[in-house]
Formats: C-alpha cells, sequence, structure tokens
C-alpha cells in the first residue's frame, strides 16, 4: 500500500513537490519559532544553574540593575548563622565602550568588593576565568578589571591592554567565559571605581550575594532571611526610580551624592544630575524645615507627591530574597508567554500547509475517479481506497515535516553560529521529534476528507463520471 501511495505521488511530481515545499516551510517556521522559547530557557536555567547561593534585592525591582539597598544591610547578614560570606554587589549599565555607544548586545558593569568576594568558595566569575586571573584585594581601588571573551573580541582588546568605558579608562588583567548570553556581557571592577562612574554613595549597592555553609538547607535559610528583615522600612522599586538611576538613597532622601566638590565623571547626564542634586541638598540645609511654610502645607501631604515611591508596609520583607532556581522561574514565566505568541504565528502557517495538502489530494483523487471504480468494481473494499489515500497524504506529511525538521535545525545552527553574541535558538531533540510527527498527523487530517469522498462513490458511479 505504502509504495503504490508513492508511486502515484511521484507520478504527479510538480503538484507533489508545491505541496510538499509548503508543508516545509510551515514546519521550518515552526522549529525556528519555538527554538527561539527552547533557547531562552536553555539560556536562564544555564545562568541560574551556575548560582548557588541566594541573592537578595530591593523587594520588586526586575533585576540588580535597577535595584538599591543599604550596604549596612549585608553586613548584618554576615553576623547570621549559616551564612559563609556575603559578596556586596554594584550593577550599573556599560553605555559607551571605547567611544561606542552599546545598545545590542547590552553590556553591564558588575562593581564587586574583592575582599568580600576572596571569601566566597564557589565564585561564578573566578571559575570561569580562561586567560589571565581574577580581582585580588591587591586591585582595590585601581582600574583593573576582568572582561567576558566576548567583549575582547568585540574591540579587539586582550590582557594587559586598555579600554575607555562610561568615561573611565579600564586595564584588562583577566578574561572569563562562562558560555551563557547573560553571563558572558559583564565587565568586572572595584566597586570603589564603578561608584566613580556612577551615583552610588558608600552606603549603598545594588544586590548582595549570599553564601551558605550547607548547615541550613536554602529554603530555609531563605525564610529566616525574611524574618530577619521583616519590618525594616524601605522603598519599594517602582519604574519611576528609573529616571533617577540611583539617585536615591534606600531611605528616600536624594544624599546619595555627596555635596562638596568632585571628579567629573565625564558623562555630562551625570554631572547634570549631580550638580542638580548638590543644589537641592544645600537648599534643603538652608532651610529650617519648621519654618518652612511647605512643611505645613496641605500639598506637602498630598497623596500624590507619596504615591511616587511607596514605602514597604511594615508587616511585608522590604526585599526579594531568592535562590537561583526561583530568579529561573520569574524569567520563565516571559518564555510561557511567548510560546503563546508563537503559537499563534506557527497556526498561520500550518493552516497554510493543511489547505495545500487538501487541495493536493482533492485534485488527485478527481483525477483518479475511474482508477477507484475499477479497484471497487476488482473487490477494494472502502477501506482499502481510504488507506491508500491516506497512506498518499500521511507520506507527503512526514517528507514535509522531516525536510522542515532537518532545514530549520540547520538554520538554527547558522544563526547561532553567526549571531553568538545575540540570540542563541535551541531545536532540542524533544522540538523536533514533536514537529515531524505532528506534520504527518497534518498530513493524514488534509487526506482524510478526499477519502472519505472517494470512498462514498458506488463503481459504477466513479467509472460513468470520469
Amino acid at each position: 500500500m505504502l509504495r503504490l501511495a508513492i508511486r502515484n505521488l511521484l507520478s504527479r511530481p510538480a503538484r507533489s513537490t508545491l505541496s510538499l515545499m509548503g508543508l516545509t516551510v510551515a514546519i521550518v517556521g515552526m522549529v525556528g519559532l519555538f527554538s527561539v522559547a527552547e533557547g531562552i530557557d536553555a539560556t536562564i536555567q544555564d545562568t541560574f544553574g551556575k548560582v548557588p547561593g541566594i541573592i537578595v534585592m530591593q523587594r520588586g525591582s526586575p533585576i540588580p540593575i535597577f535595584s538599591r539597598v543599604p550596604r549596612a544591610w549585608a553586613k548584618e547578614v554576615e553576623q547570621l548563622p549559616g551564612v559563609n560570606a556575603v559578596s556586596p554587589e554594584i550593577w550599573i549599565r556599560a553605555n559607551i565602550i571605547d567611544g561606542k555607544t552599546i545598545i545590542s548586545p547590552p553590556r553591564v558593569i558588575f562593581g564587586c568588593d574583592v575582599d568580600a568576594q576572596a571569601r566566597v568558595k564557589e565564585h561564578l566569575y573566578r571559575s570561569a576565568i580562561i586567560e589571565g586571573r581574577y580581582l585580588t584585594p591587591e586591585d582595590r581601588g585601581t582600574g583593573n578589571a576582568v572582561v567576558s571573551r566576548q567583549i575582547a573580541e568585540e574591540f579587539g582588546i586582550g590582557i594587559g591592554d586598555s579600554f575607555v568605558v562610561n568615561s573611565r579608562k579600564l586595564d584588562i588583567v583577566g578574561l572569563y567565559f562562562c558560555g551563557s548570553l547573560l553571563l558572558d556581557s559583564t565587565i568586572i571592577a572595584d566597586d570603589r571605581i564603578v561608584r566613580e562612574m556612577s551615583l552610588f554613595d558608600e552606603n549603598t549597592i545594588s544586590s548582595f550575594y549570599v553564601e551558605l555553609t550547607g548547615e541550613i538547607p536554602k529554603e530555609e535559610m531563605i525564610e529566616r532571611l525574611n524574618d530577619h528583615f521583616r519590618g525594616r522600612e524601605l522603598h519599594s522599586w517602582s519604574p519611576v526610580m528609573l529616571l533617577g538611576a540611583g539617585a536615591s538613597q534606600p531611605g528616600g532622601k536624594a544624599s546619595n551624592v555627596p555635596t562638596g566638590p568632585f571628579m567629573p565623571s565625564g558623562n555630562p547626564v551625570i554631572d547634570l544630575i549631580r550638580n542638580a542634586d548638590r543644589a537641592i541638598k544645600k537648599l534643603d540645609d538652608a532651610t529650617p524645615v519648621a519654618e518652612s511654610p511647605v512643611a505645613e502645607s496641605p500639598v506637602a501631604e498630598s497623596p500624590v507627591a507619596e504615591s511616587t515611591v511607596e514605602k514597604t508596609p511594615s508587616d511585608e520583607v522590604p526585599l526579594d530574597i531568592q535562590s537561583a532556581d526561583d530568579l529561573a522561574e520569574k524569567f520563565s514565566q516571559f518564555s510561557e508567554d511567548l510560546d503563546i505568541f508563537l503559537t499563534l504565528m506557527t497556526g498561520i502557517g500550518l493552516t497554510i500547509a493543511v489547505l495545500s495538502i487538501l487541495n493536493t489530494m482533492l485534485m488527485s483523487v478527481s483525477e483518479r475517479i475511474i482508477e477507484f471504480g475499477i479497484l471497487k468494481a476488482n473487490g477494494w473494499s472502502q477501506g482499502d481506497v481510504m488507506k491508500l489515500i491516506t497512506a498518499e497524504s500521511a507520506t507527503l506529511g512526514f517528507a514535509g515535516g522531516f525536510c522542515g525538521c532537518v532545514l530549520g535545525w540547520v538554520l538554527t545552527q547558522v544563526v547561532n553560529w553567526k549571531w553568538s553574541e545575540h540570540i542563541h535558538l535551541l531545536a532540542s531533540p524533544g522540538l523536533l521529534v514533536f514537529s515531524l510527527v505532528f506534520a504527518t498527523l497534518l498530513g493524514v487530517g488534509g487526506g482524510l476528507y478526499p477519502a472519505l469522498w472517494a470512498t462514498r462513490m458506488m463503481p459504477m458511479d466513479a467509472i460513468r463520471r470520469g
């Protein structure tokens, strides 16, 4: 039966080829689109799977680069039982590197306390060094930096070279490679240097990393940290904080920037914010609050003024204290929403492919009415005719699915090779097998109506109509 079905398809090569191409293109699109979602999932799991400790950020902040927490809170955690080390972190965006404005792929600057990081046993970036060395306590206050291999290749720099990031000269002492798009986008420097490049003061950090001794389970330690900070007053993160970009202290006072003389950052936006903040601070210091009419004005207590940044209620935790698995689950929600959009887009192409198969089989059946009449007159049952037509459509579906899977996999590899720093696609074996089976079922479904139509005709009617 299968051999006869293949021979019938080959007897009409043009029509069969067009139908095959339509399904192939649809399956290529299906593999390509869903490989985006699988690539995001794989990147997230690969990234956070390398972080064994606990990450503490400002409550509500999506990522550490937007978070602001008091540095003293990190020191408190160091004294808790079950904690091996606490590493304060500063994260800012690298806007300009060697005169080039950075848009895509984004690059970030990681300001680390090298003394604190030296006490961390399992450090992600330190274990990923492939050339040179990682930062040591001797690099405290210097412009030494560690960069990813991708950044070094992009700007043609290496060990011993210097480059300028956000108007600050840095000297490369090490290269690392983690194999993750999210991790291999970082420039690591001493936190004192990063503070000079941003609006962070000595009492503020972005987040802090907690390494456990293993004596207390991670979930229990997270609960203990939540209980430790419960009731603290800290502004919850909101998008309006992006306007300040670090100019506000956790307490809400715009006092992160010293009011005395400072060295220009080289960034006109940062300098403008610093000058404005200094002027506001001086004005506040010069005006007694008790004598100010604004203090007694209803506007000062206006809910609009207070709704800009809401304070965390005293019965809640002002921090997001999460393990890497919790963060991975949060980011995975994005890929779940993306799957819905990809399914809708793929459905359009698959619908067109099914209509193509349906048209091909209908034309094939209508041209072979006499043939089916003769076969039924010679003893073929309705089931035999249905099996023949279904086998033809299933063969088309399988062939289109196979070609689509192979071509889709090849295209994902080409994209990963060509744009490795921008995107990572993953056409997993599960996705390829699903696409192949799905294409075969589409082929069977496309041939059902023509098969039913052919089986309902009586042998003499079929011969007469032919």
